[in-house]
C-alpha cells in the first residue's frame, strides 16, 4: 500500500461553554467524563464515537454517557456552546467559537494533533491516469483548504 498525506495535522477538542465548566467543573482525566454531561457523535455505521486521549504515549478511550447524540460536527458545536455538555470534534469546526469565548476547551493536554488525512491505494508499479490526477489533485494547497472548510465557507475560485 502507498500512503499519500492530503491534509496537514488534524486535532480533536474537548470543548464546552463556560458557563457549563462553571456549573458542573472542569474534567481533569478523560475518565472524569464519565461523571460529565457529553455530546456524542453518532457515525455512518450507527455507531457511537469513543473518543480518543493521549498523554505522554499512555492513549485512553471513553465511551461517555451522551445527554445527547448528533451526526453533524456543527450541530455538536452549537449545543455545546448553549451550555448542553461537552463535545469532542475536529478543533477546525470549533475554532470561531473558542476565538469568540463562547466555547472554552477541556482536556487540551489529553489532545495532540495526529497526522490528518491519508489516501491509501495499492502500490502498483502503473498508477492509472485518473488516480494520478485526484492525488495531484489532493496535493493543492486550495483543494486541501476546501476540504477541511467548513461547508459555509468558499475555499478559491471555481471556474
Amino acid at each position: 500500500m502507498v500512503a499519500v498525506r492530503i491534509s496537514s495535522d488534524l486535532r480533536f477538542l474537548a470543548v464546552a461553554a463556560p458557563d457549563y465548566v462553571s456549573r458542573f467543573g472542569e474534567p481533569i482525566t478523560p475518565d472524569d467524563l464519565l461523571g460529565h454531561r457529553c455530546i456524542r457523535q453518532r457515525l455512518p455505521s450507527g455507531k457511537r464515537y469513543r473518543w480518543e486521549f493521549e498523554k505522554h504515549g499512555q492513549e485512553i478511550a471513553v465511551d461517555p454517557p451522551g445527554i445527547l447524540t448528533l451526526d453533524d460536527n456543527d450541530l455538536m458545536v452549537e449545543a455545546a456552546a448553549d451550555g448542553l455538555g461537552i463535545a469532542y470534534v475536529p478543533e477546525a469546526a470549533a475554532s470561531d467559537l473558542l476565538a469568540a469565548g463562547r466555547l472554552t476547551a477541556v482536556l487540551e493536554d489529553w489532545c495532540p494533533p495526529f497526522s490528518g488525512l491519508m489516501l491509501y491505494y495499492p502500490g502498483h508499479r502503473h498508477v492509472p491516469a485518473a488516480l494520478r490526477a485526484l492525488i495531484n489533485l489532493l496535493k493543492e494547497p486550495d483543494t486541501k483548504a476546501a476540504l477541511l472548510a467548513p461547508p459555509d465557507v468558499s475555499v478559491g475560485r471555481v471556474s
